[in-house]
């Protein structure tokens, strides 16, 4: 390389200082163009002139759609993107992180499933998937493993556990890391994350441990409310907590003349917005959907709200978030 500078400087000064020179084995007078017939290596003994270094600039990389395109491993994840219509969101300026499935992945998943997503009339479910898999920004495997949870682009938020060495996203296997891309990075991992699709009413439902607290969002009128696009943080008491109250107490609020009154305590436990649990724990206070303030006070490592212990935290819904607590708060 020093051998090459020293060559270009010398031929550089002799094209300025000299009035004529060989070309060809023809004599060209200075300023007369030299027409070169072909390449002729030349060595040298001469000592090296000392130059300044020339950087080497890499060539840029790859936008996470076309790198992923060029993996050859991604072609179901790549006909889903296209299919929700992100590629332009995707070769964006980001920069965005991406957990992308790979094929393998996407194999994984009950007969049809793929396919159905693929539909024109299921595009709207398939960007909340897609979108459920990136985070906003870089972030490199060294945070990854820092984090307990990161909020992706889909709005909802997924878990990150780090554990004998290895790292998992909602239970899916993260197989390899830092994955360069222009516009972000990629970590691949070995199954398809899936968002929660069920708000809040239906996911109360379906746990099977708040038929009392369902019963009374039915009797509040509260339902289509709990139901809407929100979102909405819900401290949510378990049949265990009611059964904690005074005998008779809920069986009176569920009368049609205490509506007002049980609307009032049920609201007591909504706050709106989404906050999850790591949120929480840095507050002293919560105002209420009922327009009061619900005390919040977190003493080693436990976390309780107007004096209800919370036993589950960060349950994720459709259009918010599930708080369980193990008894009923009242304003």
């Amino acid at each position: 390389m020093k051998k090459l500078i020293a060559l270009t400087a010398i031929a550089t000064f002799a094209a300025t200082a000299n009035a004529g020179r060989k070309c060809n084995g023809t004599v060209v007078r200075s300023g007369q163009p030299c027409q070169q017939s072909r390449v002729t290596y030349i060595t040298t003994t001469s000592r090296p002139v000392a130059a300044r270094p020339v950087a080497a600039h890499a060539a840029p990389a790859s936008d996470i759609v076309d790198t992923a395109v060029a993996a050859g491993s991604f072609k179901t994840l790549v006909a889903a993107v296209k299919a929700a219509g992100l590629v332009e969101t995707l070769k964006g300026d980001g920069p965005f992180t991406v957990f992308a499935p790979t094929d393998a992945a996407f194999a994984k998943l009950p007969k049809g499933t793929v396919e159905n997503l693929l539909k024109p009339e299921n595009k709207a479910k398939l960007q909340a998937v897609l979108t459920y898999h990136v985070v906003a920004g870089k972030v490199k495997a060294a945070d990854v493993v820092k984090l307990t949870g990161a909020a992706t682009v889909q709005g909802q938020q997924v878990d990150i556990k780090v554990a004998d060495g290895k790292v998992t996203v909602d239970g899916a296997n993260v197989i390899k890391t830092d994955i360069e891309t222009s516009n972000g990075v990629i970590h691949v991992i070995d199954s398809v994350l899936l968002p929660a699709d069920k708000d809040i009413v239906e996911t109360a439902v379906s746990a099977g441990s708040f038929n009392t607290l369902v019963a009374a969002v039915k009797a509040a009128g509260l339902v289509d409310t709990l139901k809407s696009e929100g979102p909405f943080t819900v401290f949510a008491p378990t049949d265990e907590a009611f059964a904690k109250l005074p005998k008779g107490t809920v069986e009176n609020l569920l009368k049609p003349e205490n509506k007002d009154k049980l609307v009032a305590v049920l609201t007591y436990h909504v706050v709106a917005g989404k906050v999850m649990a790591s949120d929480v724990v840095k507050l002293s206070s919560a105002k209420t959907v009922n327009g009061k303030m619900a005390s919040i006070k977190v003493s080693d490592g436990a976390v309780m709200v107007d004096g209800a212990n919370v036993v589950a935290t960060d349950i994720e819904t459709s259009n918010g978030v599930i708080h369980v607590i193990d008894s009923v708060i009242l304003p």
